[in-house]
């Protein structure tokens, strides 16, 4: 991909704004700051941080409560990515004190399984992460990562990885049309935060 246009166009989207900001408004400029985000990621770019805050905040912003789980998982995996500790173990409380871990949706539970690895509570990911395993809703290849890293297996998590930049490169629907393998490198954030040190594969959509 073009990064630098591709990059200059969520930004310019991310400015825009006609009359009052509502929910669907702010989610569409937190898909937009975190596009550009990841376009800058992808040209190793440091402003990639400031640009992955600005998600997570409108993101946070946007937020009406209810089920709305894409909305913590985004601002969690965007401060992950912006390497903002604090900003993410801020966000995955807000996703778990919202009820993330009693949720019946796949996403609800993705979003407490995220959160309670980002806090370190191991034991209680891994549970998370074993029902979501369970699941015909949910992409196994993630599940199983997620269950990896919060287990510390690293032979599990290594051929889990590799799945999950496959399938991304399989797909053909990118958030904004941003083709990167983002979960994959939120997840190869998580494992190293296990004590799990793996180079990612070698892949197009990841810098």
């Amino acid at each position: 991909m073009e990064w630098i246009p591709f990059v200059r166009d969520r930004q310019s989207r991310f400015a825009e704004q006609h009359g009052e900001l509502d929910e669907r408004s702010l989610v569409r400029k937190g898909n937009a700051a975190y596009a550009a985000g990841l376009g800058l990621l992808m040209t190793g770019d440091p402003a990639a941080a400031e640009w992955f805050g600005r998600a997570a905040a409108t993101w946070r912003e946007s937020w009406q409560g209810g089920e709305s789980w894409g909305r913590p998982i985004g601002a969690i995996k965007a401060s992950l990515l912006a390497g903002d500790a604090a900003a993410a173990e801020e966000h995955a409380r807000w996703a778990l004190d919202a009820g993330a871990e009693s949720s019946e949706s796949p996403i609800g539970r993705y979003a407490a399984a995220l959160g309670l690895l980002v806090l370190e509570r191991w034991a209680d990911a891994r549970h998370v992460a074993d029902s979501l395993r369970e699941r015909d809703d949910f992409p196994h290849d993630v599940a199983d990562a997620l269950a990896y890293v919060s287990a510390h297996d690293v032979v599990g998590y290594a051929e889990a990885i590799e799945a999950v930049v496959a399938s991304f490169e399989t797909r053909t629907a990118y958030l904004e049309d941003a083709r990167v393998a983002d979960t994959a490198l939120v997840l190869d954030v998580l494992a190293r935060r296990r004590g799990i040190e793996l180079d990612l594969p070698e892949s197009d959509l990841l810098p």
